[in-house]
């Protein structure tokens, strides 16, 4: 049945509460922190060579405090005898609306990944995370432990979220409650051809939206550098107290670190003049850019690796979005990004599919993508392009111990996840899927 879903340590069953049932959550809590070795188990860093046999050792911090074939084990240490298993480090989706949206279709009052109106910067996505989202549990189970959970809608959407997906709050989930700032630029009015006809847009209507779009990228330049001159007088009056105080601006204020580059800025972009444009607008407004989506990314290729710009890629289970396009078009695309040396991660998108993650990945292994590639885009690479891989992405000492030990390759839909720790906390494996299965399982 795929992954999975009962723990088979007996001590790690016992230490869960009820208390998540009887609140009506689906996503169980958190073992306890302490010491854990995990033990006879085969150990895929990412970052280094595999060790065929060897230990994983947790502390009481939550980080790995120690990996190889021969170290000890500590005195205390709960032990988990992996023989035959396999430990990786937890799997990272950069592209999902998780713990925003419950149910997009029907279920308006399930929905917050966006606010009304084009311009809202301030936006944070960690205040509408909902820790008790059922998608949550379904998604950690097969092995990804963290994700960046973004906003959508307008044009300045908001800052996404780095969380963990464990915790009853949404404090405790988070790892960077700021991340990166998610910008959707506006299009160009001409739409090109494709499945909707060979005519395009007629012409009046395309330079209607021309114009809607030039005037749309000038608002945007002006609040931009705002928050650019908003920084420098904030910095300034605190170098020169004689000067007049500056009125706060909680807008503003949410720009300065994209503004400065110390915060990534995500372009939601798939066509290539639109990947082209918003490489163009960063580079105008001395951002520093991620693309998210990418369906043209391998079009563009060579110039996304001319200016170094990373590329969250979405769409690799999708179907081809022109009608003269291969079937394997999508499947192809992380193949050839990493033929062309194009820095990127991949993402299943959205919420509730997240859990396909590792398919995705597997699926661009089978087209073209090594791999090792295909592991490190939904594991280290990620990490990499959001400034978190001092945290996560690999099995190494002193990060954090976001494990995941299974029955095989961690891309195959038919390993199953024994173990699971998240920040060193082992967490139950049962779902609202299996939960379900309990209750239903000997209906007559």
């Amino acid at each position: 049945m795929g992954r999975s879903l009962t723990l088979a340590s007996g001590f790690l069953a016992g230490a869960f509460a009820t208390a998540g049932a009887q609140l009506g959550s689906h996503n169980p809590m958190p073992g306890p922190r302490g010491s854990y070795a995990i033990t006879n188990v085969k150990i895929v860093t990412v970052s280094g060579p595999e060790i065929a046999r060897g230990i994983v050792v947790i502390a009481a911090d939550g980080k790995i405090a120690a990996v190889g074939a021969n170290v000890p084990v500590p005195a205390g240490a709960r032990t988990i005898d992996a023989t035959g298993l396999t430990v990786y480090p937890g799997m990272m989706d950069a592209g999902t609306s998780m713990g925003l949206a419950e149910i997009p279709q029907g279920a308006a009052s399930t929905v917050d990944v966006a606010e009304v109106g084009s311009f809202n910067p301030n936006a944070q996505a960690i205040y509408g995370l909902n820790p008790h989202s059922a998608h949550i549990g379904v998604t950690r189970v097969v092995g990804i432990t963290h994700v960046l959970s973004s906003p959508s809608g307008g044009i300045l959407s908001g800052q996404s979220a780095i969380v963990n997906l464990a915790g009853w709050t949404a404090p405790e989930m988070q790892v960077v409650p700021r991340a990166a700032l998610v910008i959707n630029l506006p299009r160009s009015g001409f739409a090109g051809r494709g499945f909707g006809g060979f005519g395009g847009a007629p012409q009046g209507n395309t330079q209607d939206a021309n114009r809607m779009r030039d005037r749309q990228l000038d608002s945007l330049r002006t609040i931009l550098r705002d928050a650019e001159a908003y920084g420098m007088a904030i910095d300034a009056a605190e170098r020169d107290r004689a000067l007049p105080r500056v009125q706060r601006d909680v807008v503003l204020a949410s720009l300065v670190p994209a503004v400065r580059g110390q915060m990534p800025v995500i372009f939601t972009a798939d066509r290539a003049s639109d990947i082209r444009a918003a490489v163009a607008f960063a580079k105008e407004m001395k951002l520093k850019p991620v693309i998210l989506g990418g369906g043209e990314a391998w079009r563009v290729a060579s110039f996304l690796k001319e200016n170094n710009v990373p590329v969250i890629v979405n769409n690799v289970l999708a179907l081809p979005r022109g009608e003269d396009e291969p079937y394997d078009v999508n499947y192809s695309s992380p193949g050839k990004l990493h033929q062309a040396g194009v820095r990127f991660a991949i993402s299943e998108g959205g919420g509730a599919e997240t859990r396909n993650l590792p398919y995705n990945a597997g699926m661009a292994a089978a087209f073209g993508l090594p791999k090792d590639e295909a592991l490190k885009s939904v594991t280290l690479y990620p990490a990499q392009i959001m400034g978190v891989a001092d945290k996560f992405g690999s099995i190494e000492v002193g990060k954090m111990a976001n494990l995941v030990v299974t029955t095989g390759d961690l891309l195959e839909a038919k390993t199953d996840t024994k173990y699971l720790f998240i920040d060193g906390r082992p967490i139950p494996l049962n779902t609202k899927h299996t939960d379900l299965n309990d209750l239903f399982k000997n209906r007559q």
